[in-house]
Formats: C-alpha cells, structure tokens, sequence
C-alpha cells in the first residue's frame, strides 16, 4: 500500500487529489496539510511514501517544506513530488535543488499522476533526464546564479566527475554507457557511487549538483 500525504493551501484541490488517491486499490490518504508547517509534522509523524507538494502555501512554503523533509533522516525513504502550475518555474528548480524527486504540472491527467506516484514510491525517477535538465538549466545557468561546486565534489573520481557531467546532459545509463564504451552496468555503479558521495536522493538531484559544480558545458 502506497501512503501518500496531500499538501496544497486549496480545499478543493486536496479533495480531488484525495478522491483520486482514494479510488486506487494499492494507495491510501496518509494525511491532508493545508501548509508547509502541517506538511512536516504530518510527515514526521506518519511516514508517507509520498508527499504530493504544492509550492505556493502560507507559513512556510512547499520548498522549506521539501528542504525540511528530506533532511529528516527519519524520513529519508520518503519521496517529495512537487505541484506547480507552470515547467519553467523558478520555483521548480529550488525544490529540485532541496531533493523533491521530481515535479507534476498541476493539469496532468489523472492517470499521469497516479503513474508517477507509483513510479517515484518504488524508487524510480519521475522525470526524464531531459525534462529536468532543460527546468535546472533554464535557471542555474541564469547570471544572477553563481556556480556553487558541491562540497563533496573533490571525492569524485575523474571518471565519476564525467559521468556525473553526462548524466547533467541528460543521458540515461545506457546512452552514458554507449558514450564511454563501457557497459551498462559500469555505468549504473558510477552513477550509483556518485549519488552515494554526493548525497543525491535521486537522478534529478544529481543533475542539479552537476549544473552546479559546472561538470556540464552550457
């Protein structure tokens, strides 16, 4: 059973998310927050697989909210999925940079977004690759944003800092594997060893570090 906690400000829209929530055989409502404050101590307190966040939300908002959940090492099992109403979101992208596992555009079709939940509650990346580079580019690469390298970068390998830098292009391990003439499986224990080092919860994290530490070329 997949338990699924639902933070949005609108009434309406937590009841139609719990609606849909409630139809499916394998999820269940964990808890219903009205803000970002509610969203944390509901999470600590049960636990959910998943946490359906919106941004935009009184007291502390959905990025604070995400910062703090997955900073709970008592919550390091539970998945962030962000809500917003536009892709290109400034927003996004901080949520991303905090460990949201991924984003859903608030008009994705019921059957989208109850793929995604199971997607991201068995582990799995929500987004493509090329979806989260072309949201992390569009605002790590602004003038307004300095390059801030990952503390823990030095601990790379120079095979682990190029493949990080491919997987910032938006590679998937197969095509990473294609580029370097390896196999696919050493691709997936580098991407794997770098996300251990760097303390990425997930793929789209990793390609916030790597925009960050300027492992990709613009």
């Amino acid at each position: 059973m997949i338990r699924i906690l639902i933070a949005d400000d609108q009434d309406l829209v937590r009841l139609g998310l719990r609606t849909l929530v409630e139809s499916e055989d394998d999820m269940a409502v964990a808890g219903e927050a009205p803000d970002g404050l509610a969203a944390v101590e509901i999470a600590r307190r049960e636990r959910p697989d998943v946490v359906l966040m919106d941004i935009r939300m009184p007291g502390i908002d959905g990025i604070e909210a995400t910062r703090r959940i997955v900073a709970d090492p008592s919550l390091a099992e539970t998945r962030v999925v962000v809500l917003t109403t536009f892709e290109l979101d400034e927003y996004v992208f901080d949520a991303l940079r905090h460990g949201a596992s991924g984003f859903l555009i608030k008009d994705t079709k019921p059957a989208e977004l109850l793929h995604a939940i199971r997607l991201v509650a068995g582990g799995e990346a929500l987004l493509s690759p090329s979806v989260t580079r072309r949201v992390v580019r569009e605002f790590a690469t602004r003038p307004s944003r300095v390059p801030k390298p990952h503390p823990q970068l030095d601990t790379l390998t120079e095979r682990e800092r190029e493949i990080v830098g491919l997987v910032g292009e938006g590679l998937s391990n197969d095509e990473i594997a294609e580029r370097l003439v390896v196999s696919p499986a050493t691709a997936r224990t580098h991407v794997s060893r770098s996300m251990i080092k760097l303390g990425a919860r997930d793929r789209a994290q990793l390609v916030v570090f790597a925009y960050q530490s300027g492992l990709v070329d613009f």
